[in-house]
C-alpha cells in the first residue's frame, strides 16, 4: 500500500490572543496553547483515518518563544508517520506580532493518535508519504521518535505500578509503609 500524501492531512487553526488568554506575565497560557495543539492535531489525524481518533500521547511540546497579547497564533498540523492504527502528528505554532508583522516559530509538538472504528476497536490507517523537504525530514526521523515513545510508555507503565492510588486523607491499610506520604492530622503548618 503506497499511501497518500502527507499534504492531505494538513490542518490549520488561527486565533487572536485576548486578555483572558494570558497569564500574569502577559503571555499566552501554556495550557490554552496545549488545548489548541491537541485540537488541531486531532483534526489532522481524523483527516487521514476518516475514523474516530483518540489522543494516545502528547509526545512533546516545546515552547520556544512567548506569545503576547499583541500576537496572533497560527497552528499547522499534519500526520508525519503511521503505524498500523496509530498516527504521529506534528504541530508547528507560529506567533505573529500584529503590529509589526514579525513571525517566529513559537512552539512545536508531536502527538500520537489511534484510529478507532464505531465499536471502539483499533482500525488500520493508510500510510502517508512526504513530498516536501520539511515533510521528508519529519517522516524519516519518525521511527526514532516511535521507539522513544515505546520506551517512555513502558517506563510510565512501570512507574504507574509503583505509585500509590491512596489519597493522603485515607487511612492506611495493614502492610502499608508509606510513612512519608501519610498525613499527620495533628501536625501544625511549618513543623
Amino acid at each position: 500500500m503506497k499511501g497518500i500524501p502527507i499534504r492531505t492531512t494538513r490542518s490549520y487553526k488561527m486565533a487572536r490572543v485576548f486578555p483572558t488568554d494570558v497569564n500574569s506575565y502577559q503571555t499566552l497560557f501554556g495550557g490554552k496553547l496545549m488545548a489548541y495543539i491537541d485540537d488541531i492535531a486531532s483534526i489532522a489525524a481524523a483527516k487521514l483515518s476518516r475514523a474516530n481518533t483518540i489522543t494516545a500521547s502528547t509526545d512533546s511540546v516545546d515552547f520556544l518563544y512567548p506569545i503576547y497579547m499583541t500576537d496572533s497564533v497560527t497552528l499547522e498540523s499534519f500526520v508525519t508517520w503511521t503505524g498500523r492504527s496509530s498516527m504521529e502528528t506534528f504541530v508547528k505554532v507560529v506567533r505573529e506580532d500584529l503590529k509589526t508583522g514579525e513571525r517566529q516559530i513559537a512552539a512545536t509538538a508531536f502527538l500520537t493518535f489511534v484510529a478507532l472504528d464505531d465499536h471502539g476497536r483499533k482500525t488500520e490507517v493508510t500510510p502517508v508519504y512526504p513530498e516536501t523537504e520539511e515533510e521528508r525530514k519529519l517522516h524519516e526521523s519518525a521511527p526514532v521518535r516511535a521507539e522513544m515513545r515505546k520506551q517512555r510508555r513502558e517506563a510510565s507503565r512501570t512507574l504507574a505500578e509503583f505509585l500509590t492510588k491512596r489519597y493522603p486523607w485515607e487511612p492506611q491499610e495493614n502492610g502499608d509503609s508509606d510513612e512519608e506520604g501519610s498525613l499527620d492530622k495533628n501536625a501544625q503548618p511549618g513543623n
